[in-house]
């Protein structure tokens, strides 16, 4: 018996991976976090299945949930929104699982950002503009920012922001980006990315409060000269003279064939 937590991707029921899709369809269990994952996923649940959602549980309900699965024998297919790596709240029925000795697997899912960023049809990482992307989020009721980890600290350093839960907090964000990245930088709101419904804000840090007005939950804000750079050197990757493994160029390539 294992307990599979699964990214379920951004919303797109199809942006999961066939991993996840398969351990869905082998599992007779599935917890999945109703207010943020598409119910389309659980057609993929085999008949029979027990189906939970476990938006309205606490964390001892869930763990009871899969401690009831592994005394009968049963795989449980644990589904979050996005990628499980960050704000998933994984790390806390991981470690409630290993301390009852409850076999676990990872399995990893479509980020919101990657979905965000496909929808504004943006590479975060040009060439000489931005090469880091820094994925954060502001202070929440249910988890506070280590000291260190601010607005400012990241938007000293020039890189693209991908800024998590906080479109409650946009006057607070923009108030603190400006100062770094100035009034003119481009900023994009996308609200519920991937999902039929999505939405694209573009705009700059003076201008995206007026247009984003009335966008609340599961809308990510994506920051940094990247989203609109059009003079943006070539990497050199492609480049003709550029020798590389798989394309040795002049008389004395590194890696000769």
């Amino acid at each position: 018996m294992t307990v599979h937590f699964i990214g379920a991707g951004p919303g797109a029921a199809d942006l999961i991976t066939l991993r996840g899709r398969d351990l869905i369809a082998a599992c007779p269990v599935c917890l999945y976090a109703g207010s943020l994952v598409p119910e389309a996923l659980l057609a993929h649940c085999p008949p029979g299945a027990r189906i939970v959602n476990t938006a309205p549980l606490s964390l001892d309900q869930i763990i009871a949930e899969m401690a009831a699965a592994h005394g009968a024998g049963q795989d449980v297919a644990r589904l979050h929104s996005g990628d499980l790596s960050v704000w998933s709240a994984m790390g806390e029925q991981l470690r409630r699982l290993r301390a009852l000795e409850i076999p676990v697997q990872v399995v990893p899912g479509v980020p919101a950002f990657a979905a965000a960023a496909a929808a504004l049809q943006a590479e975060l990482t040009l060439p000489g503009i931005a090469q880091s992307l820094v994925l954060t989020r502001t202070p929440g009721r249910a988890s506070a920012m280590p000291e260190g980890e601010t607005l400012a600290n990241f938007a000293a350093t020039g890189a693209t922001l991908a800024i998590h839960l906080s479109i409650h907090a946009l006057e607070r964000v923009v108030a603190q980006l400006t100062p770094h990245y100035g009034p003119d930088c481009p900023v994009a709101v996308v609200w519920r990315a991937s999902w039929p419904d999505q939405r694209v804000i573009r705009a700059t840090l003076a201008g995206i409060e007026a247009l984003a007005q009335g966008i609340d939950r599961t809308a990510l804000i994506l920051v940094g000269p990247a989203l609109a750079a059009e003079g943006f050197a070539e990497s050199r990757l492609y480049a003709a003279d550029y020798d590389r493994r798989y394309r040795p160029t002049g008389p004395d390539p590194r890696f000769p064939e």
